[in-house]
C-alpha cells in the first residue's frame, strides 16, 4: 500500500465578501503550495461564505506551526474567518456504537477493510453482546457496556474514559439503540454520526417499517446526521430515498430500508473522514 499523502486541507466559513477565493489561493501560492482541490459555496440568505481547499505540502515553505500562525494573522482575523486545518494523512479514529442489528456495522467494517473508508477503528462499543463475533472477525476490540436507567451515568463515564484511552475523535452510531445523554454528546460536538429511517416524525417508536407499510407509503428513506442534544434533529449530512409500491411486503420494506441505511451512513462517514462537511446553523455544507 502506498504511503499516505501529506496534504493540507482547510475548511473555512466567514461573512461573504469580495476576493476571498483569490486571497486564500494567493496565500498558498506565495508559500509555494500546489492547490489540488477547491470548492466553495455562498449562502446569500445569510451572507455566508464556505470553502474547502486542499494543497500539496511537498514544496510548501511553511511549517505546520508557521502556517497556522500566518494564516490567522494575514487572512483569518481580517476576514473574520472560522477555519479548521487538517492533514490528509491524519486519519479519523472512529469508535462504532452498535446494539444487535448488524447490517450497518458489517458494512462499515467491510468498507474499512477494503480501504474505501480512510479511517481507523480501534474499538466497537455495545450495550449488548450480540455483535462481539463481528468485532472478532475483523480483529477489532469489543467493549460491552449494558445500560440501564440506574447505571447510565456511570457507564457513559467509563465509555468516555475508554474513548480517551483509544484517542477516538469520531463516534458512529450504527443502529445503536440507546439515547446518549446531553453530557456525553457535549464531549464530541459535530463528531457523532447517527443513522435512522426517514419516517420520523410520522412513524416513531417500534416497528417503523411495519407502520409505514400499513399506511401504504411510496417512499422509503434514510437520514444520517450529526448528533446534538435535540434527538434526531442534528445537522443532516446525507439522505436518500427509494420508491416502493403496493406489490412489496413488509419484509421487502425492511430489507430495502436496511440496504439504504447502510449506503447513507457510509456516505456520511466518508464525507466526514474526507473533511468535506461544514456545519452552519444546524445545516451542513457538504463539498463535492
Amino acid at each position: 500500500m502506498p504511503a499516505p499523502t501529506h496534504n493540507a486541507i482547510l475548511l473555512i466559513s466567514c461573512p461573504d465578501q469580495a476576493g476571498l477565493v483569490s486571497l486564500v489561493a494567493e496565500f498558498i501560492r506565495r508559500h509555494n503550495g500546489n492547490i489540488i482541490y477547491l470548492d466553495q459555496h455562498v449562502d446569500p440568505e445569510h451572507g455566508a461564505f464556505f470553502m474547502r481547499i486542499e494543497w500539496e505540502l511537498e514544496n510548501f515553505k511553511l511549517s505546520d506551526e508557521q502556517l497556522s500562525t500566518l494564516f490567522q494573522e494575514d487572512i483569518a482575523t481580517p476576514m473574520q474567518m472560522n477555519w479548521r486545518l487538517h492533514y490528509s494523512d491524519q486519519r479519523p479514529r472512529v469508535a462504532i456504537f452498535a446494539t444487535r442489528e448488524s447490517h450497518c456495522l458489517y458494512d462499515l467494517l467491510s468498507r474499512h477493510q477494503s480501504g474505501e473508508l480512510d479511517i481507523d477503528i480501534p474499538v466497537i462499543i455495545s450495550n449488548r453482546e450480540d455483535l462481539r463475533d463481528a468485532a472478532d472477525r475483523f480483529g477489532i476490540s469489543f467493549s460491552h457496556y449494558p445500560i440501564t436507567p440506574d447505571n447510565k451515568t456511570k457507564q457513559e463515564a467509563e465509555e468516555l474514559e475508554l474513548l480517551r484511552t483509544h484517542n477516538v475523535d469520531t463516534l458512529v452510531l450504527a443502529r445503536y439503540m440507546q439515547i446518549l445523554s446531553d453530557s456525553f454528546v457535549s464531549h464530541y460536538p459535530e463528531k457523532i454520526i447517527n443513522i435512522h429511517h426517514s419516517f420520523l416524525p410520522a412513524f416513531a417508536g417500534a416497528r417503523p417499517y411495519h407502520q409505514a407499510y400499513d399506511r401504504g407509503v411510496k417512499l422509503v428513506g434514510a437520514t444520517s446526521h450529526y448528533v446534538t442534544a435535540d434527538l434526531d434533529e442534528g445537522p443532516i449530512i446525507a439522505q436518500d430515498v427509494i420508491r416502493v409500491s403496493h406489490r412489496e411486503t413488509v419484509s421487502d420494506f425492511v430489507r430495502r430500508g436496511r440496504d439504504l441505511e447502510k449506503v447513507v451512513l457510509a456516505r456520511a462517514v466518508w464525507a466526514h473522514a474526507q473533511r468535506k462537511v461544514l456545519v452552519f446553523k444546524n445545516k451542513t455544507v457538504v463539498f463535492s
